[in-house]
């Protein structure tokens, strides 16, 4: 049986993120005809073409589009088996806040990823509000945080944007009634006061029916057909139903999420775990950008 070339998953990948062979070729540093030839012995390899012609540009083939999530954790696992023998053993305790939607999303594969590479670093986890973890950052309290930045007091490093939406459960007409009931986290929180300010300017009567500052809780209520919430796409869940601008629901725009550390010099750990950080968020961009 054939082995696969990582160098040539990780063009391929290249390709696949920024969708064409010209912007690949700069990313992986390779002259265009050096890709075009990892990708036609990469063809070779598996016996399936990866791309078909369409005029000037290259489309994936279903094959093609099979490979990719093969591909990344090829590369990821080959990443992470150098790094694991080259890289000087790390130890230390790295403090890291997070609010709790986003340690559903992205924390597990991240925290999983970063354990194998740096297992002698211990990571304590702080779920709160984007607002209470950059005071803790201000005041050297944490490390690192990934948060969501609101333009004002709280930005740093961004990573990636996400879009707001309305969601609703689609077994139940809540949506509907004369007085909307909204499910949201605390006052301070800024989604909620920008879903406010847009349910004010439409004139829709609602009232704040379920408040909680636990992602899951305000999940479970959407998804019981007890209120309407806002969360980004990303986050929405199985059984919930994004409600559009047709149904009297106006666009939210979109918010960007990013990395915060504490001032003065990062530790060796706090520096490992925030570049796996921007590795796992990174590829959640380049994911969300293909969608």
């Amino acid at each position: 049986m054939p082995a696969l070339d990582v160098d040539q998953l990780k063009t391929f990948l290249a390709i696949a993120d920024s969708g064409n062979f010209t912007r690949a070729a700069e990313e992986v540093n390779k002259t265009q005809s050096a890709v075009s030839m990892q990708m036609k012995r990469l063809e070779e390899t598996l016996g399936r073409p990866l791309f078909s012609r369409d005029g000037r540009a290259s489309r994936m083939t279903p094959d093609g589009e099979r490979l990719v999530e093969f591909a990344r954790r090829m590369v990821t696992l080959n990443d992470e088996a150098i790094g694991a023998f080259t890289q000087p053993e790390i130890t230390g305790t790295v403090r890291f806040g997070t609010p709790d939607d986003y340690a559903d999303l992205f924390l597990p594969e991240i925290l999983a990823r970063f354990a194998r590479t740096h297992p002698m670093v211990n990571v304590d986890v702080d779920c709160n509000q984007s607002q209470v973890l950059a005071g803790h950052i201000r005041n050297s309290e944490l490390d690192l945080a990934v948060v969501t930045f609101n333009g004002g007091d709280i930005h740093g490093e961004p990573l990636m944007s996400a879009e707001l939406v309305w969601v609703t459960s689609p077994r139940h007409q809540v949506h509907l009634a004369e007085t909307l009931p909204f499910a949201s986290a605390s006052i301070s929180c800024g989604w909620r006061k920008l879903a406010e300010r847009k349910l004010e300017q439409h004139h829709r009567p609602y009232r704040v029916a379920y408040v909680s500052p636990n992602f899951s809780t305000i999940c479970n209520v959407v998804v019981q057909g007890l209120a309407v919430a806002v969360m980004p796409r990303i986050c929405v869940r199985p059984g919930m139903r994004i409600l559009t601008e047709a149904e009297g629901f106006p666009p939210l725009g979109s918010f960007e999420i990013g990395l915060m550390t504490k001032p003065g010099r990062a530790s060796p750990a706090a520096k490992a775990l925030a570049q796996h950080i921007r590795d796992g968020l990174g590829a959640n961009r380049k994911l969300l950008a293909a969608e």
